[in-house]
């Protein structure tokens, strides 16, 4: 069944954990027993079932290792299976998303009907942004505790549509939910009978899967080149299939070759895919070294630039001025860069800093300028050659290339 990676993120206090319990309730993903015991947990302590609990209950058994996976929570609907990846603080989730720990393709932000928008939603709204996420529900939760009002709706409706608008966020449904009366999470409501949109799940399935690596165009960054009794070029398949007789094109020096062999753990294989550890050889002699990257001729070709465009997050004490040179890492490819700085941002309060220099925990906004060709793609669409780090003598910065991505594409 195909599953689907989500994040929903929003301020501490606006029923993040009441929306995912509810979820799971009302997909009925949870087991029978474990229901039960919610409840008579709740009733003991004279209240009615909290859908918070649940995340608790879910939170102890990650702890003992017992059916839910370590980072993730599952619920389903007829149409697929969805992910809940958790999204800790934003500093930590930055962090994370620079790392490539995870990386989700639907977003659903949060929002308090009664409170509006706090500087933790600001916040956790950036970094969806950031992401580059376009597939994002917002959701103004605790309507019941505005007695479902539709002009407060339209209030903090018409707040939301305004920030989102300046970080660049299109959400593509704006849903008014009690998610501890269960309105509109799976069911319509006749509490909120003037609103006419789609429930919280029936948004979810109209959102589409993001390809797996696999699924995308071929990318080997080549790690190295041995020289045994043959000629083998090794590395970690970044996306897609490559399968022997394929030709292939490798960058940055653009020369033309077919695959002779496809290899792993010395012996020969029919096809290799995105995530595999593989050798290869040609049928013909090129010059190929660690740093290159081979992609297939009759796709996609990738991105050969000296310029780009990236998002930043500054980890170092010692702050960045321009005209400092760094190490830039991506994939298997380090050459020397220099930044321009187009913005610096504040990553505690997403204030905009009037300033050239990028100081310890600022994101920025930057142009990498690299002293030669390098072989790049957006974070979105193929995630191993969109991420990088910048070094002094140890890591100073980790970033993703962003989606309007990068100049000088020469292939």
């Amino acid at each position: 069944m195909e599953r689907l990676k989500i994040v929903i993120v929003g301020h501490v206090d606006h029923g993040k954990s009441t929306l995912i319990g509810r979820l799971f309730y009302d997909t009925d993903s949870l087991p029978e027993s474990k229901i039960k015991e919610i409840k008579e947990v709740c009733e003991a302590l004279g209240k009615e079932i909290e859908f918070g609990y649940v995340l608790d209950y879910l939170e102890e058994e990650r702890k003992q290792g017992v059916t839910i996976d370590t980072t993730q929570s599952f619920f389903k609907t007829q149409k697929r299976e969805y992910a809940i990846i958790d999204a800790p603080g934003h500093v930590e989730f930055l962090k994370n998303m620079i790392t490539g720990a995870s990386q989700a393709e639907a977003a659903i932000l949060i929002v308090d009907a009664k409170e509006g928008i706090k500087e933790q939603t600001r916040r956790h709204a950036y970094i969806l942004s950031m992401l580059g996420l376009k597939q994002v529900i917002v959701v103004i939760n605790k309507m019941d505790l505005v007695d479902y009002s539709k002009e407060r709706f339209q209030e903090v409706k018409k707040e939301l549509l305004e920030f989102l608008k300046t970080i660049s966020i299109e959400p593509k449904y704006i849903i008014p939910i009690s998610a501890k009366n269960g309105d509109f999470i799976a069911k319509k409501s006749e509490n909120l009978s003037w609103y006419d949109g789609p429930t919280v799940l029936e948004a979810l399935d109209s959102f589409e899967k993001i390809k797996e690596l696999d699924e995308k165009p071929f990318r080997l960054p080549v790690q190295d080149v041995y020289n045994f009794d043959k000629r083998v070029i090794v590395g970690r398949i970044a996306s897609g299939v490559i399968s022997k007789g394929d030709e292939i094109k490798i960058y940055p020096s653009g020369e033309v070759t077919k695959i002779k062999s496809v290899e792993k753990y010395g012996r020969e294989i029919d096809k290799a895919s995105a995530g595999e550890s593989i050798g290869l050889t040609t049928e013909d002699k090129v010059f190929v070294d660690r740093g290159d990257i081979i992609s297939k001729k009759d796709e996609k070709q990738p991105i050969v630039t000296k310029e780009i465009n990236a998002h930043i997050f500054w980890m170092d004490k010692e702050p960045y001025k321009e005209g400092e040179r760094l190490l830039f890492k991506c994939a298997t490819q380090e050459v020397m860069c220099e930044m321009k700085i187009k913005r610096v941002i504040d990553s505690a309060t997403l204030e905009t800093l009037d300033k050239k220099i990028i100081e310890n925990r600022n994101v920025a906004d930057v142009v990498i300028k690299t002293e030669k060709p390098v072989v790049v793609e957006s974070f979105n669409e193929i995630p191993p050659l969109g991420r990088f780090v910048l070094q002094r003598q140890d890591t100073c910065a980790g970033g993703i290339i962003t989606g309007d991505g990068c100049d000088n594409n020469s292939n």
